[in-house]
């Protein structure tokens, strides 16, 4: 019971949008309703809106503190939904899970297209939050236990981003340690969402993807609720992205295989001797075929541990419970290289050990 009342409190609606044959896409059915505002962005994601929606799976992304999932649908000729040609089921949540999102979406989309009426998908919806699971229109059942928290954070592959920018993936490492602001590009959406999972992974000992946003539109209301997330991973399929430097400090096009660090970023993530044993390290694990994706996470963290108690053995006594805070005077008298004082200074700020 315990499982079933958590997935209750994780799940914060469903929702229906459809295409009609007049080619006017209109949300038509939610449950409990959601603000005009999420709505709003809701049918600007789905893809309906374009003249020709593409084929797709699971789009997903965040907006102030809720996930959205969303999977469309051609409808077939056999369907009782005759005046329409596209729809799309909507789940928001508070958890960043795509596989079991994607899992129930196509149970619920399968019992929409052949029942042409939302209530069985909201007797399916009441069915998870009360008990966990629900039984699909192929015989099977969704179960919410199939789908871990800790599987979703570790179905991202670091080895991928790795093999494509090689050393160059330091880079990341210490953007996403130092919570700096990264946008990733690519026309493709489903590509920009696959890389942006991935990054928080970087910093395993936080296990936080709230910091990803991988589906953002240029758009003043997501652009305002990115800028209030610190060391965010924000993923564009707009190019004009390229040409917006106060939304990042370091740019990802994936399109084209780069990176680029601002130059207000410059200073923070200055390379140095650390870095180049960090990189080394990934590149090796990365580029190793008997070691899995979960092997180079551990490995990785386990390199990040040292590094923070590197860091803590420059911090004084805090009391029982508190975090310590870094001692900078402390830092400056070892006489480090200057790039790794610099990267350990900025960690401690980031890590909130920063005496203040």
């Amino acid at each position: 019971m315990a499982a079933q009342g958590a997935e209750a409190q994780l799940l914060l609606s469903v929702g229906l949008i459809e295409r009609d044959s007049n080619g006017d896409t209109l949300w038509v059915w939610g449950y409990p309703s959601v603000t005009g505002e999420l709505r709003e962005l809701l049918l600007r994601k789905c893809g309906l809106r374009e003249e020709n929606p593409p084929p797709r799976g699971l789009l997903y992304g965040r907006y102030k503190r809720t996930w959205f999932y969303l999977t469309s649908v051609r409808v077939s000729d056999q369907s009782p939904l005759d005046k329409v040609t596209h729809f799309c089921v909507v789940l928001t949540a508070k958890d960043f899970n795509p596989e079991k999102y994607a899992a129930f979406s196509r149970t619920l989309c399968r019992t929409y297209e052949k029942q042409g009426s939302p209530v069985p998908m909201l007797e399916s919806y009441i069915s998870v939050l009360t008990r966990g699971s629900c039984r699909s229109e192929d015989n099977g059942t969704f179960l919410c236990r199939d789908y871990e928290q800790r599987a979703a954070f570790l179905s991202g592959s670091i080895k991928d981003v790795v093999s494509q920018f090689g050393m160059e993936a330091v880079i990341l490492y210490t953007a996403v340690m130092l919570k700096k602001r990264i946008a990733v590009y690519h026309p493709r959406l489903e590509a920009a969402q696959e890389f942006t999972r991935a990054l928080p992974a970087f910093a395993w000992h936080r296990q936080d993807w709230s910091i990803v946003h991988p589906y953002v539109h240029l758009n003043p209301e997501e652009l305002e609720a990115l800028k209030s997330c610190p060391g965010s991973i924000g993923g564009f399929h707009d190019p004009e992205i390229s040409n917006r430097p106060d939304l990042y400090d370091v740019f990802v096009n994936l399109a084209e295989g780069s990176i680029t660090v601002s130059p207000n970023a410059k200073e923070a993530l200055t390379m140095g001797k650390l870095h180049k044993d960090i990189g080394q390290l990934i590149v090796s694990l990365a580029d190793d075929p008997e070691v899995s994706d979960a092997q180079v996470i551990k490995d990785i963290s386990g390199k990040t541990r040292e590094i923070l108690s590197i860091l803590t053995s420059f911090a004084d006594d805090a009391p029982a419970g508190e975090k310590p805070t870094v001692n900078v005077e402390r830092l400056r008298q070892k006489r480090l290289p200057p790039a790794t004082e610099n990267f350990l200074f900025h960690l401690a700020a980031a890590e909130q050990m920063l005496q203040t």
